[in-house]
């Protein structure tokens, strides 16, 4: 278990980025949190490494470098997104407390999401039998979603930057209201599936579930945050609200179109 001892480690080094301003533990330190996990994970496991866990992992480094590249940029470019990043409440000093709390939960998390992978190189590297279909499928599906959240976004900027007063329903945003959101569900559905064949033990399924349930919770916790925010935004636009109506906000084909009554995704 050294191994989850050293990715922790690394996670905790670079969601630090929190502590430069709370809401990067979040985002820029989610981001490049979990490409400094893929490069980490790589060199523990480099004389075990397969050509799909490889995929698995050079996948999630460029996911974790698209989303802080883009948030980064995001946030210098993007005047909408100042006002989110920086408000008075985002602004508000936080009681050590709590700080010192959502980073190191926020560490845990992350390892949680990318523990499947290790966990299937752990297991080949003391010569348990693993599946390496399941690696594959994982790799496929979590290119699949990397490609879908890019594309979500920069479809997004492009909207935004023709209209940048009107909600984006073009695209990918005519399938669900959160695209970008739904992508990184499928990265991580990809990194969980892995476990399937890796032969985990009891307390390794454990982990990859409390991962993989972790970030299922922040994505419909955040397309609930924007839900929320788009409301006093648009709210009043009639075609707005017909699109809300006939337009699931996460799921393909679920009908599922608000998730604003449902407190406990609060956040």
């Amino acid at each position: 278990m050294h191994y989850l001892l050293i990715l922790l480690l690394v996670s905790l080094a670079v969601s630090a980025l929190g502590w430069v301003y709370f809401i990067y533990f979040f985002s820029l330190g989610y981001g490049f949190g979990v490409s400094a996990l893929a490069i980490a994970i790589a060199i523990i496991f480099r004389d075990v490494i397969t050509i799909p866990t490889a995929l698995l992992c050079v996948v999630m480094f460029i996911f974790g470098m698209r989303l802080g590249l883009y948030l980064a940029t995001r946030e210098k470019r993007s005047a909408e997104y100042k006002k989110i990043l920086y408000g008075p409440d985002a602004a508000k000093k936080k009681p050590l407390f709590v700080v010192i709390t959502v980073w190191i939960f926020c560490a845990l998390l992350y390892v949680g999401q990318v523990s499947p992978v290790a966990f299937y190189l752990a297991n080949a590297a003391d010569g348990v039998a693993v599946n390496e279909l399941w690696a594959w499928i994982g790799a496929a599906l979590m290119a699949i979603g990397v490609i879908l959240e890019a594309a979500s976004d920069a479809q997004k900027k492009a909207a935004k930057k023709k209209n940048p007063k009107r909600y984006v329903d073009t695209g990918l945003y005519r399938i669900v209201r959160c695209p970008n959101y739904l992508g990184e569900l499928v990265i991580w559905t990809g990194s969980f599936v892995v476990c399937i064949g890796a032969s985990c033990s009891a307390w390794q399924w454990i982990v990859a579930i409390i991962g993989y349930i972790g970030i299922v919770y922040v994505m419909f916790s955040g397309a609930r945050r924007l839900e929320m925010r788009q409301a006093v935004t648009y709210g009043n636009d009639p075609e707005f609200q017909k699109y809300i109506k006939k337009t699931p906000i996460l799921l393909p084909l679920v009908p599922i179109y608000s998730l604003a009554k449902h407190e406990w995704l609060k956040a």
